[in-house]
């Protein structure tokens, strides 16, 4: 059964580590990212933007999917079905569809239209048990078309937002979503400490996990932050097997082309990519 995300993120918040997003793109990541989780018993929350579910073949479809496996795998850790960067009608459109939890994405508006629109959405997903992420500075890199340049999130608008309601805030710290370039000055913590501050201990959310470093990442977990999104790093693992598996011709045996084959050396990498992260955010055997 899937949950929303409130409780096992205030788990990590109050125990000192990080529960992993790891997005979702097809039936062969969520299988290896739940069967991971479930080995480590480490709690998770399956990531899927717009672009993903539209890939997908629609919010509804990935619901059954994520539902259906989740049963027929038994998995028995806490799951949550999250929205990743969500706009307006695609949360209300998650909330429908059977999501547990989703995020809204308002940080290209004013923060009074970000406000208005936020508020109106937590009533709605609360009103149906789900758990709700706003995001206040917009995260760097490109994201389903969505081009952010890696702002400072300002606290007191981050407080404004926390305080309609939200159960955990993604604050944008110089973080950005892709692969970091070499002139990156790293993460804004002196930014993160007033942002924990003034949310009032809110869970924080840290985007573009890709590529920062631990000592980072163990640092971001000391100031709030309780859920880390990892996907580029996925994507770069996954497209690596299956470009060594082709290379090696071994598509070409036996009777030839078989997609189970072809995709079993990058669903095995993502699981490897998996592990990695549960043990850097801690959050092994937190279930």
């Amino acid at each position: 059964m899937l949950v929303n995300a409130t409780n096992m993120l205030l788990k990590a918040r109050d125990g000192h580590y990080g529960v992993a997003q790891f997005n979702i793109n097809n039936l062969e990541w969520t299988k290896s990212v739940l069967l991971q989780c479930e080995e480590m018993k480490s709690p998770v929350i399956l990531g899927v933007s717009e672009g993903a579910g539209k890939y997908m073949c629609g919010f509804k479809t990935v619901a059954a999917m994520v539902k259906a496996m989740d049963e027929s795998l038994g998995i028995t850790v806490p799951v949550a079905l999250h929205l990743d960067h969500g706009t307006y009608e695609g949360a209300k459109a998650c909330i429908e569809a059977g999501f547990t939890s989703i995020m809204f994405d308002g940080s290209h508006y004013s923060i009074e239209e970000n406000i208005a629109k936020t508020k109106e959405l937590v009533e709605l997903a609360h009103d149906k048990g789900l758990s709700i992420e706003a995001e206040v500075g917009s995260i760097g890199g490109v994201e389903d078309g969505v081009v952010g340049a890696g702002e400072i999130a300002d606290p007191e608008e981050c407080a404004k937002i926390t305080d309609l309601g939200i159960d955990f805030l993604a604050a944008g710290i110089g973080n950005i979503h892709g692969v970091y370039p070499e002139n990156w000055k790293g993460l804004d913590f002196e930014a993160l400490e007033r942002i924990h501050q003034a949310t009032h201990n809110i869970p924080l959310v840290l985007h573009g996990g890709t590529g920062i470093p631990d000592e980072m990442i163990h640092k971001a977990i000391t100031l709030g932050v309780s859920k880390i999104n990892i996907n580029t790093e996925c994507q770069l693992v996954f497209a690596a097997a299956t470009r060594a598996y082709i290379e090696a011709g071994k598509d070409q045996q036996g009777k030839g082309f078989d997609p189970r084959k072809l995709l079993a050396p990058g669903a095995e990498a993502i699981r490897a990519k998996c592990a990695e992260k549960i043990q850097l955010f801690g959050s092994e055997n937190k279930a």
